[in-house]
C-alpha cells in the first residue's frame, strides 16, 4: 500500500503522531490552517469532526500541502507523504461531543465574566464588535467544559450529541477519509455494537480503525469485548488511551494520566497499537523516554505514538490570530483565507509545529 507507507511505518516504528483538531471543533478556517501547518511538519494523521464542511476544509488543506511538499522538504521539515484523514464518531455520551451554551441576557450586569478568559478556544465573547453578539460561538467550542464550574451564576449548560449513524455513509465514509476513530466508555457496549453495525460495511475502504476510551472500572475486560466484536479486522488498529481529555494545554501534570493509562492498556497485550491522548503536551515525550516507552520494538511496554489536541492547537493559535488580524486589516473575508496566502506566517506556523513533531519524529527517520 504505497500511499499509506509512511503513516503505517510510523506505527510500526513507534513514532506515529496525530493532530486532533477536535471532534466538536467546527471552526473551518482553523481546521484548514491547522491541517496545512501540521501536515507540512510531518504528522501522520489529522483527526477531525464528522462534519461534511469540516472534512472538506481539511481535504482542501491537504491538497495545498501536496503542492507544497517539496518546498517543505527543502526547508528541512519532516513531511514524507500526506497524513491520513480521520473522522471521530461516538457510540454514546462523550465529553468530546458536546457544546457549551448560555443566554447572555441572563448574565448579571455586575458579573466579571470569568468564562471569557478561561475559554481556550476563544469561543465565549461579549459584545463582539462586528455584530454585538454575546454568548458561545458554537463552531469554536470543542466541549472542554472549563467554563462550566467557573460561572458564578451557573448559567452555562452543555448539549451533547451522537453522530447519527444514518448519516455515516453519505457524510463521512464515502468522502474519501482514511480512518475512523470511535469514542466509547466502559458500559457502552450496546451503543458501540449498534454503531459498529453501521460502520462495518465501510471498514474495508479504510486504512485504520481507532478505539478511544478513558479509564474506568473494568476497562480491560471492556476493551477485550470490543476487540472480539470487531474481529477479524484487516485494517491497522489503534487503542487510544484517553488519559485526561482536552487538557494538554493546562500544564505538565496532565500528561501523567495519559502515560499511566497507556501502561495499563499495554499490560493487557491487546492486538493492535497503543497510542496516547488526553493531556499530552511537550512533557509527554520526555516522560515516555524516561520510562523507556518509546522505540521501534513495540513489544512489552512500548507505545506506537502520541496524539496532540488542545496543546497542538494552542501552539499555533497566536499565528492564526495574526492571520485573522492581517486579513481583517486588508478587508478580506477571513473564512476564505488560507495560511498559504501569507507565506511568512505559514512557514512560521510550520516551524512551531515542527518543534512538537520533532520530539517524536527526528527528521532523519
Amino acid at each position: 500500500m504505497i500511499n499509506s507507507y509512511y503513516p503505517l511505518r510510523s506505527l510500526q516504528q513507534g513514532n506515529w503522531l496525530k493532530l486532533i483538531c477536535g471532534a466538536s471543533f467546527q471552526h473551518l478556517p482553523s481546521v484548514r490552517n491547522l491541517t496545512l501547518a501540521y501536515a507540512l511538519s510531518g504528522v501522520d494523521c489529522i483527526d477531525v469532526s464528522a462534519d461534511a464542511a469540516v472534512i472538506a476544509s481539511a481535504q482542501a488543506a491537504l491538497k495545498v500541502a501536496s503542492l507544497m511538499t517539496k518546498a517543505a522538504q527543502n526547508r528541512g521539515y519532516g513531511i514524507k507523504q500526506l497524513p491520513w484523514l480521520m473522522v471521530s464518531l461516538n457510540a454514546g455520551e462523550d465529553p468530546h461531543f458536546r457544546k457549551a451554551a448560555f443566554d447572555s441576557t441572563n448574565c448579571p450586569p455586575e458579573c466579571d465574566r470569568p468564562c471569557e478568559p478561561i475559554c481556550p478556544a476563544q469561543a465565549i465573547v461579549f459584545e463582539r464588535l462586528e455584530d454585538d453578539f454575546s454568548g458561545v460561538l458554537e463552531p469554536n467550542c470543542y466541549g472542554c467544559g472549563r467554563c462550566l464550574p467557573i460561572c458564578p451564576s451557573q448559567l452555562i449548560k452543555v448539549h451533547s450529541y451522537v453522530v447519527q449513524k444514518e448519516a455515516l455513509a453519505s457524510l463521512v465514509l464515502s468522502q474519501g477519509v482514511d480512518a475512523v476513530e470511535i469514542h466509547t466508555q466502559v458500559g457502552q457496549y450496546a451503543e458501540f455494537a449498534n454503531l459498529w453495525t453501521s460502520v462495518k460495511p465501510w471498514v474495508s475502504k479504510l486504512k485504520l480503525v481507532a478505539i478511544s476510551c478513558p479509564d474506568g472500572e473494568g476497562l480491560i475486560d471492556y476493551l477485550w469485548s470490543i476487540y472480539k466484536l470487531i474481529s477479524p479486522l484487516k485494517n491497522a488498529l489503534i487503542w487510544q488511551t484517553d488519559g485526561r481529555p482536552m487538557s494538554g494545554d493546562i500544564g505538565d501534570g496532565t500528561t501523567i494520566a495519559a502515560v499511566k493509562l497507556a501502561q495499563k492498556v499495554l499490560k493487557a497485550k491487546l492486538p493492535g497499537y497503543v497510542q496516547l491522548a488526553g493531556g499530552t503536551n511537550r512533557y509527554t515525550v520526555p516522560k515516555l523516554q524516561k520510562l523507556g516507552m518509546l522505540g521501534s520494538n513495540l513489544g512489552g511496554s512500548r507505545i506506537a505514538g502520541v496524539a496532540y489536541g488542545s496543546y497542538a492547537r494552542t501552539l499555533l493559535s497566536p499565528i492564526l490570530e495574526r492571520l485573522e488580524q492581517l486579513q481583517t486589516d486588508k478587508n478580506n473575508e477571513v473564512s476564505t483565507v488560507g495560511l498559504e496566502q501569507e507565506p511568512q506566517l505559514l512557514w512560521e506556523a510550520v516551524n512551531i509545529a515542527q518543534t512538537l513533531v520533532s520530539q517524536l519524529k527526528p527528521i532523519a527517520c
